[in-house]
């Protein structure tokens, strides 16, 4: 029998014997479902196969009924660990596959290469377990993987996040996967560096077994009646489903469901061991999350696949590229997937007409290329070596391979409703990136001044570009830009607003003990565009409108379009009706809004836009009747610790505030925007980020006291001092659990000095009474300082306990650590508004408490000697407190290996002999921020030298690491100073 393999070639099914073994990743029944399509022909052509896997055996006997089948229950790998059927827990990802495969490495190596030599096996074939190709390697046979995604790829983006002390677990699996022979590549891939070898074979899909009208006939379904297949992996049983959620006439399989789990009339559970292609190929359309097996199904099938976007899982925008190439996808919102507005996706994608017209025969094609290759028949090119290999799957690698533009064509259905007329039609140019031929003259400025500002004159630009695209034109768009292009109303007036993100000089995480903080905007900033409409003339996505129509009539819309979505793998839209923020006449309570933004975490980004909104009704009284769009552009870069989350709130609540004529002073804003981020997105950030953004100025420090937030002065940094920012490129975020930890270790140590204070002060009191009495000199009862203990017992901030005061009272009396549970018993809350005290935890207190005493009298120190004679001397000093800081925040707790090295190079730089001569350039580096990666502060003089030295640091970095630092450099006016721009797009002239 011979066959085309994937390069067209052709092969023979050899006619000996062969014993292969399977190994197949823990991750879902996807790769079993695909693997066993393989397995069938292997056992259906006279082979052994041994099949390695943690799937239940059903899932491989009712298909394959052999005594040449044989199945191992091992789990040798955990793939992702989901939090629920949607998202992706990426440090317990991390975490699980640490422990399931890393710590017992050594015992699995051992354990399996003795088994493949038990069963001679001929043949190991992986997908996609990476102890399995060293095992053969190490077993002295043969071995290639079969997939689509390798596990390096997805653990790689987990790790930036997670932090790279979790790096080496990618290394490992790269270096693993080196010793596989070659690669069947499925459709749908992602780039998969660590194999040297490709060999693209066909979609492997498994075969009907029945018609449509025969499972309709066994489900007594007529073959007149739509027909949904609920299919989310037999994760979601607990999700409650209404009848409601249907459109009229319509049924919907459920695959998964529980036992116990009651089902509306026009939903029908299926059995646990329902056939899936079969019911999928009777079915409409299916609703579901994406993955390998799903994705080919839907295609190979022709069935519309209405999806919702699973968080965290980077195998998904390639598998959804595919899908949307050949017309069989549409992604629902999760919102809309939790509260039942199912309807119009449902009759969006029997619309549809998926087209994809390729074999789907790769179960077989691999089937043989492996008999082949089990006989001798040598794949291999050699093109590639070992050391490109590994160089290639540098963990950032992929990071940098993340490039915008990557999806193929434009969802229609983030076009425009039904209800538009039509577009203008295209008369410029513009590329991917939004950099448009036509000019920023292109609108009208009513209102503002640009302030010779290059990124805003960029944006209008971009916004010029927008407003001459066609949607429906063929070029490919990306999909963020797509939906930008019907957001406006070119015709009518548009705010602009814009703020900067900051450099954190001095002060850090003791703003919210009250510290004196010292704050830089930065050159990078946000811009949001506004406009409001009225709710039967906004423009609006045919989604928004369906749900419109379902509601019963037009009511105040919000809809968002954020740029950059493409980089950071969330939505680039989100939309929503502002009546959501209502209960009755009120708004609804904080609680429930964080959790309105909770359900999706792929759109939980528009917390910090939205979130403004919400802000501004619930502490301003302000009702929103008109409907709203807003595009957010920003080049202040997410998880660098220089408040890109601020800018993005501050720039919003300013576009939106213009836009609704409200009048409110940047403090009192910057206040508002800390709401946002404490009470709606969920992170307890004190308020120096926005205050900074708001109220910054170019070139000078914001020195502003943290109780809650005044400004005491802007502070000019001398001309022949400067400062940068370096980012470690490990990804920070003051919502972490390190920073929320801090946090609360720092409050429990206030809670602690309080008590203390008010058990000294009631030992006190009977001096007190004496002194009164006369019996007690005035001299006595100042030793006693009774008013001091007062004013500690009662003491608000933290930082206004002076350092000495702290080391002679109360230091001795701080733990190191407690535990939640203890600290609870004995002293209650922690009185903090924003944090929670988890009993089971254990929380460091003395360095957290210790931290911010020092740090405001360090701040108190650096903002003094700015004003310094100019010496070297000057900068030491300056220098000395940075680095004072920088260890502080380790001993807290918030370090880093990135941020550590990038401080560590600043010393060595500033202590070398060099053969120049001449004292140092650059004199001290902090962490900035949250801590916890992010970036560091560097100060230096203001010279050529000191640049030099700067890109010097950032080549060393890289050669360490793999990954180059962005240098932030450069200031830019806070929000406040920047103003709002009113504009309007200029009407084109009329051809005669």
């Amino acid at each position: 029998m011979r066959l085309r393999d994937g390069d067209g070639g052709e092969v023979t099914a050899p006619p000996q014997h062969l014993v292969f073994a399977y190994y197949i990743t823990g991750h879902g029944f996807g790769h079993a479902t695909r693997a066993l399509e393989v397995v069938r022909h292997l056992v259906a052509a006279g082979h052994d196969v041994h099949v390695v896997t943690a799937a239940p055996e059903f899932v491989f006997t009712t298909e394959i009924s052999s005594t040449c089948l044989h199945i191992r229950r091992v789990l040798l790998d955990c793939g992702a660990v989901q939090a629920d059927a949607l998202t992706v827990d990426r440090l317990a990802s991390l975490e699980k596959y640490h422990q399931t495969a890393v710590v017992p490495r050594e015992s699995i190596l051992k354990t399996e290469v003795d088994w493949l030599n038990s069963i001679k096996a001929d043949l190991v074939v992986s997908d996609v377990v990476p102890v399995a190709c060293r095992a053969a390697t190490d077993a002295g046979i043969r071995s290639v993987c079969v997939t689509n995604f390798s596990w390096d790829f997805i653990y790689a983006e987990y790790v930036v996040v997670a932090g790279h002390h979790h790096r080496s677990i990618v290394w490992q699996i790269a270096e693993d996967y080196s010793h596989c022979e070659f690669l069947l590549r499925l459709p749908g891939y992602c780039p998969m560096p660590a194999f040297r070898d490709v060999i693209d074979v066909p979609l492997v899909v498994r075969r009907l077994h029945k018609s449509r009208s025969e499972v309709r006939k066994e489900l007594g379904i007529a073959d007149d009646v739509k027909v949904v297949i609920f299919n989310f992996g037999g994760q979601p049983a607990g999700w409650e489903l209404k009848k409601d959620w249907l459109p009229d006439g319509w049924l919907c399989l459920v695959c998964g469901a529980s036992d116990t789990q009651d089902l509306p009339p026009n939903f029908i559970k299926l059995a646990k061991d329902a056939y899936t292609p079969d019911v999928m190929a009777a079915s409409d359309c299916m609703l579901g999350k994406i993955g390998y097996g799903t994705v080919s199904e839907a295609l190979a099938y022709k069935l519309p696949f209405v999806f919702v976007r699973r968080d965290y899982f980077n195998e998904e925008p390639f598998l959804r590229n595919m899908l949307e190439h050949y017309q069989c996808g549409i992604e629902m919102i999760r919102r809309d997937l939790l509260t039942g507005h199912w309807k119009p996706y449902l009759l969006r994608a029997i619309t549809l007409q998926p087209c994809y017209d390729g074999p789907i025969n790769g179960g077989e094609v691999a089937a043989h290329i492996l008999q082949d290759t089990a006989v001798g028949k040598k794949y291999i090119s050699g093109k590639l070596s070992g050391a490109r290999r590994l160089r290639d799957a540098i963990v950032l690698g992929y990071q940098l391979q993340r490039a915008p533009g990557r999806d193929v064509g434009i969802p229609d259905w983030y076009s425009l409703s039904e209800k538009e007329t039509g577009v203008r039609p295209t008369h410029a140019s513009h590329d991917m990136n939004g950099t448009a031929e036509s000019s920023f003259e292109d609108f009208e400025i009513l209102h503002g001044d640009m302030q010779g500002l290059a990124d805003t004159m960029f944006f209008l630009k971009s916004l010029s570009g927008l407003a001459v695209s066609d949607p429906r034109s063929p070029e490919k768009q990306i999909r963020e830009r797509a939906a930008a292009s019907v957001l406006f109303d070119w015709e009518e007036e548009i705010y602009v607003a814009r703020a900067p993100g900051r450099l954190d000089v001095m002060g850090g995480i003791a703003d919210y003990s009250g510290s004196l903080v010292l704050q830089m905007p930065i050159r990078e900033a946000c811009h949001v565009a506004v406009q409001r409409s009225d709710p039967i003339r906004q423009k609006q996505w045919k989604h928004t409108q369906a749900r419109q129509l379902a509601n019963g009539g037009a009511v105040p819309v919000l809809q968002i379009v954020s740029f950059g979505s493409e980089l950071s793998n969330r939505a680039p839209t989100f939309d929503m009706d502002l009546s959501d923020f209502m209960d009755g006449d009120k708004p609804i309570s904080y609680d429930k809004a964080k959790e309105y933004f909770s359900l999706d975490p792929s759109q939980k980004w528009a917390a910090y836009v939205a979130g403004t909104v919400f802000v501004l009704m619930t502490e301003l009284g302000v009702r929103f009747t008109d409907s709203m769009s807003i595009l957010v552009s920003s080049s202040v870069p997410e998880g660098k610790g220089v408040s890109s989350s601020a800018s993005v709130e501050v720039a919003s609540m300013s576009a939106i505030a213009a836009a609704y004529g409200l009048n409110i002073a940047p403090r009192d804003l910057a206040l508002l925007c800390q709401k946002v981020e404490n009470r709606v997105v969920g992170a307890p950030c004190g308020v120096m980020d926005q205050m900074a953004s708001a109220c910054g100025e170019a070139n000078k420090l914001l020195a502003m006291v943290c109780q809650p937030a005044e400004v005491k002065e802007l502070v000019n940094i001398p001309t022949h001092i400067r400062f940068w920012g370096l980012d470690s490129g490990i990804r920070h975020s003051v919502g972490g659990t390190d920073y929320g930890s801090v946090r609360v270790g720092t409050y429990m140590g206030r809670k602690m000095i309080k008590c203390a204070a008010s058990d000294l002060l009631s030992e006190s009191l009977p001096s007190c009474v004496a002194m009164q009495s006369g019996d007690t000199n005035p001299e006595e009862y100042e030793e006693h300082g009774v008013d001091l203990l007062k004013s500690e017992t009662s003491m608000e901030y933290l930082c206004n306990l002076p350092p000495h005061r702290y080391e002679a009272v109360y230091a001795k009396d701080i733990p190191e650590v407690i535990t939640g549970d203890a600290f609870l018993e004995k002293y209650g809350d922690h009185n903090d508004a924003v944090t929670q005290v988890d009993p089971k935890r254990s929380y460091c207190v003395k360095a957290p408490t210790r931290h911010p005493i020092y740090e405001n009298f360090r701040v108190e120190a650096f903002q003094s000697l700015l004003t310094a004679a100019k010496t070297d001397g000057q900068l030491s000093a300056l220098g000395e407190l940075m680095y004072q800081c920088h260890y502080s925040y380790n001993a807290c707790g918030l370090g880093s290996d990135g941020t550590d090295r990038l401080v560590n190079l600043v010393q060595e730089i500033q202590h070398r002999k060099t053969s120049r001569g001449g004292g140092p350039s650059l004199f001290g580096a902090k962490i900035t921020g949250g801590g916890s990666g992010g970036s560091v502060c560097v100060i230096g003089k203001n010279s050529l030298r000191s640049s030099e030295e700067i890109f010097e640091i950032q080549r060393r970095y890289k050669a360490a690491t793999g990954y180059l630092p962005i240098v932030f450099e450069g200031s830019s006016p806070g929000a406040g100073t920047f103003g709002y721009l009113k504009i309007r797009r200029r009407s084109a002239p009329t051809v005669v």
